[in-house]
């Protein structure tokens, strides 16, 4: 089971706290540090220091780290055109050393894209297919050709289709808990499916919904890593525990209820539980960015254990 460190930096996080979080992941053995794409914080609270862009912080990240992984789960697709992010991915990739992932979905924060003023389509799945489609074609375009294309919403005429990623292919993950035309898209373009918060009971059916598209497309459904966000919340004992859930604003029984909370015996209990359901590796949404020590408890309690 991989474990990886999940963010949302918009809700009250610097730069500085993305390197602070993301070395200490990387020195405890985390497989990977995400980030969330997002420029708008949710709810009440602090509304400093703001936002930061992910593929900005990404591409500082990866000169400040070495070993591990860096994604975003997940892009929204209507905050960038498409030939622009194969552009900038491609960059991270390579400043990185081939250690970056791509998580892309259709974005759903109407709030967030009426205070940047970006147009939020009613209709947007017909966005992300295109950009799939854009993003793998001008990466796995041979380097001395040009591509093109025509779609309803895009139209791209002799790019370049440079420059390339250090990985070949690079990793897209898509994200989202569709029951029918999600596990489509992930099964021709996605080497990663993501259930994002899904409720526990629907893990199993959803995962098997992927396996289904993959096997109806004519693809190998193994080739497609099944992975699940959750909200992480460990104490070393109850007293613990309670205290880092009110410091995120959670009740402790909607933790557990929801998410891989509790003590570390039990969050080890709830992965086996996900792993049971056909799921290889875990998103962990660590929403307190300065709390270090939390991940210190994950790595030596959970992770060792696993």
């Amino acid at each position: 089971m991989d474990l990886r460190i999940f963010t949302e930096p918009q809700q009250g996080a610097s730069y500085d706290d993305h390197v602070a979080m993301a070395q200490r992941a990387e020195q405890l053995g985390f497989d990977a540090f995400f980030r969330s794409d997002h420029y708008l914080r949710m709810g009440d609270g602090d509304r400093g220091p703001g936002p930061t862009d992910s593929w900005t912080t990404l591409a500082g990240l990866a000169r400040e780290t070495s070993r591990i992984r860096l994604g975003t789960l997940v892009c929204s697709a209507t905050f960038r055109f498409p030939g622009v992010l194969a552009i900038q991915v491609a960059q991270v990739d390579a400043m990185s050393g081939g250690r970056v992932e791509l998580g892309l979905g259709t974005g759903w924060f109407e709030a967030e894209h009426a205070a940047l003023g970006i147009p939020f389509p009613d209709k947007r799945f017909g966005l992300l297919e295109e950009q799939l489609e854009i993003l793998t074609g001008l990466w796995s375009t041979p380097a001395d050709e040009t591509y093109s294309f025509t779609g309803e919403h895009y139209r791209l005429t002799d790019n370049p289709a440079l420059p390339k990623p250090a990985q070949s292919p690079l990793p897209v993950i898509i994200g989202g808990n569709g029951p029918r035309r999600t596990p489509r898209l992930a099964a021709r373009f996605a080497a990663e499916y993501n259930q994002s918060f899904p409720e526990k009971g629907n893990i199993a059916a959803q995962a098997g919904r992927v396996r289904a598209a993959c096997e109806e497309a004519g693809r190998n459904a193994d080739e497609v890593v099944q992975s699940v966000a959750l909200v992480a919340c460990v104490g070393a004992d109850e007293a613990e525990f309670a205290r880092r859930a009110a410091v995120i604003g959670r009740e402790p029984g909607e933790l557990r209820e929801h998410g891989l909370a509790g003590t570390p015996a039990e969050v080890v209990d709830g992965i086996g539980a996900l792993a049971e359901a056909g799921i290889t590796r875990v998103y962990l949404q660590c929403l307190d960015m300065t709390d270090l020590d939390h991940l210190e408890l994950i790595a030596a309690e959970v992770m060792a254990k696993l």
